[in-house]
């Protein structure tokens, strides 16, 4: 069943963005990333149909195109994070936007969001990989991710334009009947999880 917006808004924190770096060796291997990102500083910027400007992927596969355009990832999270065995900050898990409002199970898959010119739809969870393991130092951060489902999402791109680094994003379109991050994060791994901050 689709809903009417409610104006229901998400705070845009920060806005990151990076470029292929060496992130290590993985056995024999040398790994390429743009997981570590850097602060956007100005007050806008372009998000194009698959990338904010000045944003690259390393792994086109995993990473970015049509359906990872953006990665969001709520900044309550951190807090929960940083109480346990890690000293994380914002940009940690390589996420371009930092939000604050809703966590994995208040947003669902296909919920349209303006976000200053652009809109963005909801398009899957995050799975976490080696990579992030790698950038914060301790690959048990990939299982505590997938136990805790605090998981972060990834949006498409509807319509390219020039966004605000800090803000407000405003619900557009849901449709109540779609997965919830969270419902879509545990059918992946095949057993329920809550999010929580």
């Amino acid at each position: 069943m689709r809903d009417r917006a409610d104006n229901t808004q998400l705070a845009v924190e920060r806005v990151f963005v990076g470029t292929p770096t060496v992130l290590g060796d993985f056995g024999r291997e040398r790994v390429l990333s743009a997981i570590a990102k850097q602060e956007v500083r100005g007050t806008h910027i372009t998000l194009q149909p698959t990338n904010l400007d000045g944003d690259r992927q390393a792994d086109l596969v995993n990473h970015g195109g049509i359906d990872k355009a953006v990665y969001l990832y709520p900044a309550e999270h951190y807090s929960e994070w940083n109480t346990s065995q890690y000293t994380l900050a914002a940009g940690a898990f390589g996420e371009n936007v930092s939000v604050r409002g809703a966590l994995e199970p208040d947003v669902r898959i296909g919920d349209v969001w303006q976000w200053g010119d652009a809109l963005i739809q909801i398009s899957q969870p995050r799975q976490p990989c080696y990579k992030l393991g790698m950038r914060v130092g301790n690959k048990a951060i990939i299982a505590d991710m997938v136990r805790s489902g605090r998981c972060g999402w990834y949006a498409r791109v509807l319509q390219a334009g020039d966004v605000p680094v800090r803000g407000a994003m405003v619900l557009q379109d849901r449709n109540s009947d779609s997965p919830s991050v969270a419902e879509a994060f545990a059918m992946l791994f095949e057993s329920p999880r809550t999010a929580s901050s």
